[in-house]
Formats: C-alpha cells, structure tokens, sequence
C-alpha cells in the first residue's frame, strides 16, 4: 500500500466540496469562504488509549473520532462545517481496512452535513486519528463559551447518562437482568456516539450561558464550567436522567449506578445553563430531537456539588486522560 494510492481512493470516497468549501482534499490545501465566525477544535482517537480494535469496528472507530471532535461544536452551539482528519496507519493494517475506517468518517459527516476538507496519512505504532473541526455561527458572539453562567441559572442535560460506561463494562459480563436488546443500546452508545449539534443550536438559540459537552463524565465536566464561570453548581442526583440498563450493570458488579453514571465518560451529552424564566424543555428538546432534564441550578461559590437523598454527596469524579 502507497500513501498516494491510498489518498486517492479516499478522495473516490467524498462527496464533492459543498457548502463553505471551494476546494477540498487533492490540492496541497482546502480553501474555504466561511463568512461569519468560526470556532475550530482539535481531538483525537487512539488504538489503546481509547479504544481497542479486538471490540470496536474499524467504520465503528472512523465514526467516533469524527462524533467526538463534532461534540466540541455542539457544547459552541455551532453550525458543522469542515473536518481535517490525519491517519496513522499502523504495520499490518491494508488499505482496505484503512478504507473501512474511512467509511466511518463519512457516514458521520453526511449525518451531520460536515465536509470533510482534506487531511493526511502517515506511519505510525498504532491506529490513531488527529481530527480538526471547524464550526459557523453568524457573529462570534452566537458562541456558548464554558464561561458565562449566572446564579439563578437552570441546569440543563440533553439525553440520558451512563450508557457509554456501562457499554465499555459489558464485554465478558454476564447480566441476566439485562435483555439483550437493552445491552446492544449500550454498547452503540459506547462504540457510536452521536454528536448533539441541533441540540446545541438549540440551546444556544434558548439563550444559553454556558455550555460544555459530556465528555470525560459529567462530574468532571460540570466542574470545568463551574470554574469557568467561577460560579458554583448544585446538582440533583434523583433529577439524573441514567439510560436504561445502567442500573441493571451497576448491580450485577455491585456498583452505585449514580456514581457510575456521573463519572463515566464519553455520553456526549451536553451540560447547559439557562435563565429559568420560559424555559420550556419540552419544546426545546422536540426542536432538538433529543430529551432535555433540569438537573440542578447555578449558585454563588465554587465547585459542584451532587446531592443525594437524605443530604449525602456524590463526589463529582470523572475521567483524566493523564491520570
């Protein structure tokens, strides 16, 4: 296999430049007229960092690494726009394998009407991707940023919580409480996330002040708006909204669902703060095609704070990629 070779049966793969993009992958460069304002993240996906090609599909790891760098626009409250995606292919790995991954990525960009703009491939240990996207809203100050939120906000969460950890515990498991289609729910939650860029939108479009998507679990994650906005965060832990079978997981390894669910990572979700006054969640989530909760409220202080029945605390966990 050739790297230009390869390149070019990649490019038989796109569809033609669209939308912003005027030239896309072939030339040494994308050109795009993006108008308005941007917001560009970068996110990576490694084989055995974060994930193992023993229990995930190569479309399947393709997907993910697009869904998860789209999810940062989402929690922007963006439009998508384009994605840059380097390759690292690792020895043994043909060209059609590295092609299945590719199909991957497209699925997911045509879903959420991302172009994909050009990128590169490269040798390397393992299978990895490098994914940068880019996102339009029509002024920079349609952005959600992290920072913003005020004492009296609402709390909001889109979807439902836990389903990707439990998915990434059920390999070799066996939890007969759990039927089976249930268990397959959880492991697409975990193997294919779906990025919440209408969700986004529409909470932005609600008045949003700030915004972060559910990544590394959402005790963690409420943490970094909370310090953003240097503001505290009190949280519900009854109002949670968990997936379904996560409780059902949780006991078979005598584990607390609630803890499981707030420091998993990888639901994707998104965490809003919203001024309480009309706030209608019902409208907002049929406008978004995904269910929306009030889980709690912004306060004065610092820190979150997860309360349980009875005035126990949840400690607010999550995941850290270097610890």
């Amino acid at each position: 296999m050739g790297e230009f070779e390869l390149l070019a049966r990649v490019r038989e793969r796109l569809p033609p430049p669209h939308g912003r993009v005027r030239v896309g992958s072939g030339d040494d460069a994308a050109v795009t007229v993006p108008g308005g304002a941007t917001a560009t993240s970068v996110d990576a996906l490694v084989e055995g960092v974060h994930f193992s090609r023993d229990g995930t599909g190569l479309g399947q790891a393709g997907s993910k690494a697009l869904a998860a760098a789209l999810s940062d626009l989402a929690a922007m409250g963006a439009e998508p726009g384009e994605a840059y995606v380097v390759l690292t292919v690792p020895p043994g790995l043909d060209e059609d394998a590295c092609l299945e991954a590719v199909d991957g990525m497209v699925a997911m960009a045509e879903s959420t009407g991302t172009t994909l703009a050009g990128g590169d491939v490269t040798r390397g240990p393992v299978l990895s991707f490098a994914v940068t996207v880019v996102g339009h809203a029509s002024t920079p100050e349609r952005f959600v940023r992290r920072r913003g939120a005020r004492p009296g906000d609402a709390l909001v969460l889109t979807g439902e919580i836990g389903a990707a950890a439990a998915g990434l515990l059920l390999p070799g498991l066996d939890v007969p409480a759990l039927a089976a289609p249930t268990a397959a729910a959880l492991r697409r939650r975990q193997l294919e996330p779906v990025p919440r860029l209408a969700a986004g939108r529409a909470l932005a479009g609600a008045g949003a002040t700030a915004m972060i998507d559910v990544s590394d679990g959402l005790g963690a994650d409420a943490g970094h708006l909370a310090a953003a906005s240097e503001v505290g965060l009190r949280i519900d832990a009854e109002a949670l909204p968990l997936a379904e079978g996560v409780a059902e997981l949780a006991a078979a390894l005598d584990r607390d669902p609630l803890r499981l669910a707030v420091s998993g990572g990888e639901d994707y979700e998104l965490l809003a703060a919203l001024p309480p006054r009309g706030l209608d969640l019902v409208g907002l989530g049929e406008a978004a095609g995904v269910g929306m909760t009030r889980i709690g409220e912004v306060v004065a202080g610092a820190g979150v704070e997860i309360r349980l029945p009875g005035g126990r605390k949840l400690e607010p966990a999550g995941f850290d990629h270097l610890g």
